[in-house]
């Protein structure tokens, strides 16, 4: 059974650090560990700030395993912004679970949309193929994405964008 609860402001920090660390383990297995932290707290921080934001925990038999950071919009085309399931979880189907929790809490969803790096084979699959959306753009060096410079990030400017289309 999975729930989702709004992250209280004094579980932000766990947040933050449980996030970096289900990040971290991808860029690991890709590139080595070069000792710096794959998605920065400033990064995580702006996405609580952005308008609409809404913070949730994902939790199992009472105890957080998960988070997940949406933007809800008025006009229902919302955006999956941070998603991670802990470590020590994978597996297990709790990101399929957490997943379709979401999509219970927001029904009146029109299209989800969300981004991850191509290397990040484990995400592929679950969005493509455990959860159903569908690949809808690629950046890369000669088309970058708006507002994004992967220059720091591993994997660099080579994103994948999905979509999700709930209702027509």
């Amino acid at each position: 059974m999975i729930e989702l609860v709004p992250t209280r402001d004094d579980e932000r920090e766990n947040f933050i650090k449980n996030i970096q660390v289900a990040f971290k383990k991808a860029v690991v297995e890709e590139f080595g560990d070069n000792g710096e932290e794959v998605i920065p707290r400033e990064d995580v921080e702006k996405s609580f700030n952005e308008t609409g934001a809404q913070i949730l925990n994902i939790v199992s038999d009472g105890k957080i395993v998960g988070g997940a950071v949406v933007v809800i919009r008025p006009d229902n085309q919302n955006e999956l912004l941070l998603f991670y399931v802990n470590v020590d979880t994978h597996g297990k189907g709790i990101g399929s679970a957490a997943w379709r929790a979401i999509e219970a809490r927001y029904p009146e969803t029109k299209i989800w949309e969300t981004v991850t790096p191509y290397f990040e084979k484990r995400n592929l699959h679950f969005y493509i193929n455990k959860c159903g959306f569908h690949a809808v753009e690629f950046f890369n060096p000669k088309h970058k994405a708006p507002d994004f410079d992967g220059e720091d990030f591993p994997g660099g400017d080579y994103f994948f964008r999905f979509e999700k289309v709930m209702k027509s």
